[in-house]
């Protein structure tokens, strides 16, 4: 099968216009490029690097929705056995937040719970997390977050995995937890945590291959070839920027195919 791109999003106009978002554009080298993409360009770039199946993220902040539930849905319609879901929340009404999950996560077209504590301004282990936490272990999906620095100009602290994310491993042990983005400069941090807890899993998405830190590559060859996954943050990054030297990584064949889409198939169970 080809690879499984765990984190990706069509962004939507009022998205495109968070201020924050220009911060990200300078980092990726899009700044004055439009970022609102249709299904068929996300297909053509899926299809430019062999990907055949992507997670889209919606996206919810305190501002409001940046990319609604409904609208993911609408894109998964318009190619089904390409677009998977992650739902979103609003953290300020936690028993709407579990109506929601009990609503769109069906663990077939919505496979999973996507929350970015930078934009909250909250680490995972606040209390208004944690019905969130029991919504998707009744769901039977991982709950996806960022992990590591923040690329627009936000606080990175609530990326920090110990002790925030540790706190929610210790007291949800049935929870699956895929932290995004590596979690540089905590990747000290993020291998502990990989010892420590079963059900715990990163991605690569907003890294080029070629552009990893040399820890987690290591990391990848060892104890992480089990638990890390291939994503992009389209559209920031395209499948085919991101997979472009993935030789240089020097994984042997089994774990190249886990990373590409073995961890995900599992731990998503598509």
């Amino acid at each position: 099968m080809g690879a499984i791109d765990v984190w990706a999003q069509m962004t939507t106009e009022r998205m495109a216009k968070a201020p924050w978002l220009e911060t990200l554009l300078r980092w990726t080298g899009q700044t004055g490029k439009p970022l609102v993409p249709s299904p068929e360009m996300t297909l053509q770039a899926m299809d430019a690097a062999g990907v055949d199946i992507a997670l889209l993220s919606a996206w919810h902040g305190p501002q409001g929705s940046l990319i609604s539930n409904e609208e993911v849905a609408a894109q998964i319609d318009a190619a089904p056995e390409r677009f998977r879901g992650l739902a979103t929340v609003d953290l300020t009404d936690p028993m709407q937040a579990v109506r929601d999950i009990r609503k769109w996560v069906d663990g077939e077209r919505f496979v999973g719970v996507r929350i970015v504590p930078w934009l909250w301004e909250l680490p995972p282990n606040d209390r208004r997390y944690y019905p969130v936490y029991a919504a998707c272990i009744d769901a039977g999906v991982p709950f996806c977050t960022q992990i590591g620095h923040t690329g627009p100009l936000k606080r990175s602290e609530t990326g920090r995995l110990i002790p925030y994310l540790e706190d929610v491993l210790l007291d949800f042990p049935d929870l699956v937890v895929v932290g995004g983005h590596v979690g540089f400069p905590w990747i000290d941090e993020l291998i502990s945590l990989t010892i420590k807890f079963p059900n715990f899993y990163v991605d690569t998405s907003a890294y080029a291959v070629h552009r990893l830190p040399k820890s987690f590559v290591e990391y990848m060859q060892g104890v992480g070839s089990s638990r890390v996954m291939f994503g992009t943050n389209w559209p920031m990054l395209s499948p085919q920027k991101c997979l472009e030297h993935i030789a240089s990584l020097g994984l042997t064949d089994a774990q190249r195919d886990a990373f590409l889409f073995g961890n995900a198939k599992h731990v998503f169970k598509l």
